[in-house]
């Protein structure tokens, strides 16, 4: 699922001829924003991830890193929205399409929230939909390189529609949910679902849908673990 018009697009093309969420501004440097110690990985190759919960297997699956590489590969170039209120304009990322891992580790029929996690227990509620669609991408690379560190070595979770805190950096996997549950944002405040043209920033726009932070003094997005242009 996804609104709004922040598909992926072409690489290079003018930022200026691209419109913003509502209360985003426009950036082309890459500022680091995340909550707690950036994690040191020595061999990328067995940095693991899982895939659980409620599968249509009723198994959990671990997968390397090495091994989630033998999916199809991936790439796309997309803007990346901060709650903070900052926008970082077109990333290119490569890595492998999530939708192509939802494939491989499915969920119940039915099932319609995850929660996925990041190093040191970070969590955040995604919906299934939103892991689907055609620019969410579970990424190695950005603009030619490897993820540093701080942005996220050796995999990230990538979801341009939503703000940067539903995909965690240091990515390690996911898990099916019988009901929706909160992450660590969410557990603080933060939307449930945060689509970024919706401007769905607040917990209490679940109710009230109608009141955009933009339009309310006070509204400065969180800055922690998966948070960055």
């Amino acid at each position: 699922m996804q609104e709004g018009p922040d598909d992926h697009h072409a690489h290079g093309e003018p930022p200026d001829d691209r419109p913003l969420p509502p209360g985003q501004t426009g950036r082309v440097d890459r500022p680091v924003r995340h909550y707690g110690p950036v994690p040191r990985v020595r061999d990328r190759e067995t940095w693991s991830m899982s895939f659980g919960g409620a599968t249509k297997s009723d198994e959990s699956f671990v997968v390397t890193l090495g091994e989630l590489e033998q999916l199809p590969k991936a790439a796309l170039t997309a803007d990346m929205h901060c709650a903070g209120k900052f926008t970082t304009l077109d990333n290119l990322w490569e890595g492998v399409f999530a939708r192509d891992v939802v494939e491989a580790y499915p969920p119940l029929p039915g099932i319609s929230d995850v929660i996925v996690y990041g190093q040191y227990g970070y969590s955040a509620n995604v919906r299934v939909d939103d892991l689907l669609a055609d620019n969410a991408i579970l990424a190695f690379r950005q603009d030619g390189e490897d993820l540093t560190p701080e942005h996220g070595y050796p995999v990230r979770l990538i979801i341009p529609h939503l703000y940067s805190w539903k995909g965690p950096k240091w990515f390690r996997g996911w898990e099916y949910l019988l009901q929706p549950r909160r992450g660590f944002w969410e557990e603080r405040g933060y939307h449930l679902r945060g689509q970024v043209w919706a401007e769905e920033r607040w917990s209490y726009q679940e109710t009230h849908p109608g009141r955009l932070p933009s339009q309310s003094p006070g509204t400065d997005g969180p800055s922690g673990q998966g948070i960055e242009g």
